[in-house]
């Protein structure tokens, strides 16, 4: 209490009783890419004789070497020319050259942020890449494109669900073939023990087939091809994810979305095939009247993963955990009362409030959309005793119309 020696008029500021929590990013990516501390990127040759044969002194691209970034080392890139001052263009290094349009397909598809770090080997990936992204708390989507070994796989999504608050993005192998070089789904099948799936998880998923692209590397090597080759879809998918959470929000599938930049698939797959695939929580990329897109939203091992089935309603609950979580650390140390426990109950009222008028939640009122449970039920004198403040919060999610269906049948007409 101040205190007050003379007459006079006295102006103090209060504080509000409300405390608003804002909603979180959920569209910025983290990206893992295996290149060595030297890379080739070929440059047009202005000495190359079309008219001859090319040979050893007669080549259609020189090869310019360029050092990225050291390994381990985070950067931040808000567009493609920062990535290329950081990592290198398009290039004919195998493993920067997937990094690279996997970076370029998350920016064309509407992501706008993203941290990438590279590693000399994939053994490092686990203890040092996804370590240092443990600190970025902005990261919302790991993805480490064209990695499909299962152990990479692996830690990618236990770094995920230990973090708590972001979305792996897997790819699969870029051949999914027998022997015969034919196209062998039971590879895709948990039941088939040479599968290449990764393990079940409701933090991940898995999306197949590669994309094919244009790539100006190849290009330049070879004036005479198309300059097309395949690449993994995760940066293209997490590109996606980026652009629905910008025009419709988190709670939206990202799924029914063109893919931008993708040219064609290295496998078509059928209606009938994918019946076979999306119960195992494989989300198909599929030509659909002339237009590549996402045909699939499904969290890896599908229907087994019970309510956490779809990637978007897993995406919207980390969120929704998230924003709490950062908007009520003014909470810590406050008497533990009543009068707090509105505090409490009013915050996260009106931040679900927000998330229901967005089209998250299912209702027609906030009463049946959601409920926010902090009083002496949840706050017994024990759990005070214990320094705890428990808050019970309970919502109804918008799950995806993944299956619609039109009963059609003849009509004779009221003359009939």
């Amino acid at each position: 209490m101040p205190q007050y020696l003379s007459p006079g008029v006295y102006v103090e500021e209060v504080a509000s009783a409300s405390q608003p929590i804002a909603g979180v990013g959920t569209s910025t990516a983290g990206f893992v890419g295996v290149i060595p501390d030297s890379i080739n990127i070929p440059a047009p040759n202005p000495d190359f004789d079309s008219a001859k044969a090319v040979s050893d002194t007669n080549q259609p691209a020189k090869l310019n070497a360029f050092q990225p970034v050291a390994a381990g080392e985070v950067k931040l890139c808000t567009n493609f020319t920062e990535f290329k001052k950081f990592f290198g263009d398009f290039s004919a290094d195998a493993g920067q050259n997937v990094l690279a349009h996997a970076v370029y397909g998350f920016f064309n598809n509407g992501g706008s942020r993203c941290f990438v770090v590279r590693e000399k080997k994939a053994g490092d990936i686990a203890n040092s890449a996804l370590a240092k992204f443990e600190a970025i708390d902005e990261i919302a989507i790991v993805a480490a494109p064209g990695l499909v070994d299962k152990a990479v796989a692996t830690a990618v999504v236990d770094h995920c669900a230990e973090m708590g608050d972001r979305f792996a993005v897997l790819d699969s192998p870029d051949k999914v073939e027998d022997a015969k070089a034919n196209l062998d789904l039971t590879k895709l099948d948990p039941s088939n023990k040479a599968n290449v799936l990764p393990d079940n998880s409701d933090y991940a998923a898995f999306y197949f087939p590669w994309l094919q692209v244009f790539d100006p590397a190849e290009k330049t090597q070879d004036p005479q091809s198309d300059g097309l080759i395949y690449v993994p879809p995760s940066g293209h998918v997490a590109g996606v994810y980026a652009r629905v959470d910008t025009q419709r929000g988190v709670h939206k599938a990202p799924a029914n979305e063109t893919v931008r930049g993708a040219l064609g698939l290295s496998y078509d797959i059928s209606k009938a095939q994918q019946d076979g695939l999306n119960p195992q929580g494989v989300n198909c990329l599929r030509n659909l009247n002339g237009n590549i897109r996402v045909w699939g939203a499904r969290t890896i091992g599908g229907n087994r993963n019970g309510e956490w089935k779809y990637v978007n309603v897993r995406r919207l609950f980390l969120y929704l955990r998230e924003s709490i979580d950062e908007g009520t650390q003014w909470v810590v140390f406050e008497p533990n009362s009543a009068e707090l426990w509105a505090k409490i109950r009013r915050s996260i009222g009106a931040f679900l409030t927000n998330v229901w008028r967005s089209g998250a939640l299912f209702g027609d009122t906030p009463e049946q959309a959601f409920y926010v449970k902090c009083d002496e039920e949840t706050n017994p004198p024990d759990v005070r005793a214990l320094g705890q403040v428990i808050t019970e919060i309970g919502v109804a999610v918008v799950e995806p119309a993944e299956f619609v269906i039109f009963r059609l049948s003849q009509w004779t007409g009221p003359g009939g």
